[in-house]
């Protein structure tokens, strides 16, 4: 009803993971332009998604910006690209 998946992430969750991956290349990007890409509030992004994928270990906040690790492009289905393994690796 929902749409939680089985590692309880909903539509918003997957779609900040998809725009992390798909439109950024698995990051780094700022915390404005991902809210903007998913049509959320910055801190709506950073209070209730954020952590909770976090904690998934399925992103990380670095001085540059939000990355996807590895478990992101799993979870999706995509390649993590070849051109930086070290910033997406878990």
């Amino acid at each position: 009803m929902f749409g939680v998946d089985d590692k309880g992430l909903d539509k918003v969750d997957r779609a900040i993971l998809n725009a992390l991956c798909s439109q950024f290349g698995g990051g780094p990007v700022g915390l404005s332009t991902l809210a903007i890409s998913v049509s959320e509030q910055t801190e709506t992004i950073e209070d209730v998604y954020e952590p909770f994928l976090i904690q998934q270990g399925m992103i990380a906040r670095t001085p540059r910006g939000r990355v996807a690790m590895a478990s992101a492009w799993e979870h999706l289905g995509l390649q993590a690209p070849a051109q930086n393994p070290d910033l997406f690796s878990s």
